[in-house]
């Protein structure tokens, strides 16, 4: 089976690319083939989360080990054992410059005679010489004043004013 995905670069012009990759493949041959596509060095430290409709952030496939049992490394982790139960995931690429890019699986088929995979089916639109920058956010009513109390973050704080030496 051939997995057809698109993966869309998270900045207000259009850029996205279309790659194909084998079933059996595992998720570093994908961040390869992501950042091959897309002209990065693909040096850079990088993570898929699985997502939902709404691209939330979920089970996380790391491309290096971050000494978390829970974590899944890209190597060890067959794109199949994911797809197609989720079809859409978030892919961060380089740390420091925060690339993110949704990923969505858009099409499966049979592999075609003489095609060789992972292949680069299409592309739109040049990528910025620099990462997008990234506004951050809260739910504001994540923290309310009853989980201050809840977590024991009600307690006074001392006068700031006090020497500390």
């Amino acid at each position: 089976m051939i997995y057809h995905f698109r993966l869309i670069l998270d900045t207000k012009e259009d850029v996205f690319r279309d790659i194909a990759l084998e079933e059996t493949d595992n998720f570093e041959d994908f961040h390869n083939a992501i950042t091959q596509a897309f002209g990065f060095g693909g040096s850079e430290m990088a993570i898929f989360y699985e997502s939902d409709d709404e691209w939330k952030q979920g089970d996380s496939i790391s491309l290096f080990d971050v000494g978390d049992e829970s974590v899944r490394r890209m190597s060890d982790t067959p794109l199949n054992s994911v797809f197609p139960d989720v079809s859409k995931m978030l892919y961060v690429y380089d740390f420091l410059n925060l690339w993110t890019f949704f990923v969505e699986l858009i099409e499966t088929d049979e592999p075609k005679p003489g095609n060789t995979y992972p292949m680069l089916i299409y592309t739109h639109g040049d990528v910025p010489e620099e990462a997008p920058e990234k506004t951050f956010s809260a739910d504001k009513d994540a923290w309310n004043d009853d989980s201050f109390e809840e977590n024991g973050l009600d307690e006074d704080i001392e006068d700031s004013s006090q020497d500390w030496y």
